[in-house]
């Protein structure tokens, strides 16, 4: 797993109510008192509200070679739910060891896009909200006149969509 530093950083001066007054809001009625704004009966000052953000830091090349060969995608597949079941059932990390798994890699423009290289033919999957979409691509192995698109609902099995995806054009 990565390693993620934790900061806090504590936030001074940065809002000071005392210089709002009730007196800065228009004196009528509401027809919804229950929305008119709400002021604490006393003034915040900076020095008693603290905010804590955390600080993430990214893990240096080193760190996530080291991180991929020592914590391989099998954690993951291993948590794979039975493939009867379907792909929705599935958590989005066990989904993608799936992927890689099958010979899939992830497009570097859009994490949505996968990309498979097979001896036959060559496909983009694509993990769309409502569905997952596979584009045999016309330019890879093959005798394909043109890409050929399929769609799959995530209703379906993970041993259905394997087989129909990995079935080939």
């Amino acid at each position: 797993m990565s390693a993620i530093t934790f900061s806090s950083i504590s936030v001074s001066k940065f809002i000071t109510f005392s210089s709002i007054s009730s007196s800065s809001f228009p004196k009528y009625p509401t027809p919804y008192p229950s929305l008119s704004p709400k002021f604490p009966p006393y003034p915040l000052t900076h020095s008693s509200r603290k905010l804590s953000v955390p600080v993430f830091s990214k893990p240096s090349e080193a760190e996530e070679e080291e991180e991929q060969s020592s914590a391989p995608e099998d954690e993951w597949l291993k948590k794979l739910p039975d493939k009867k079941k379907p792909l929705y059932a599935h958590s989005l990390p066990c989904i993608e060891a799936w992927l890689r798994n099958l010979g899939f890699y992830q497009s570097e423009e859009d994490r949505a896009v996968w990309l498979v290289e097979k001896p036959e033919w060559h496909a983009q999957l694509s993990l769309d909200v409502t569905d997952l979409y596979v584009r045999y691509l016309k330019t890879g192995p093959g005798n394909i006149e043109k890409d050929v698109e399929r769609r799959f609902s995530y209703a379906l099995s993970r041993e259905d969509i394997e087989n129909a995806v990995l079935g080939g054009p």
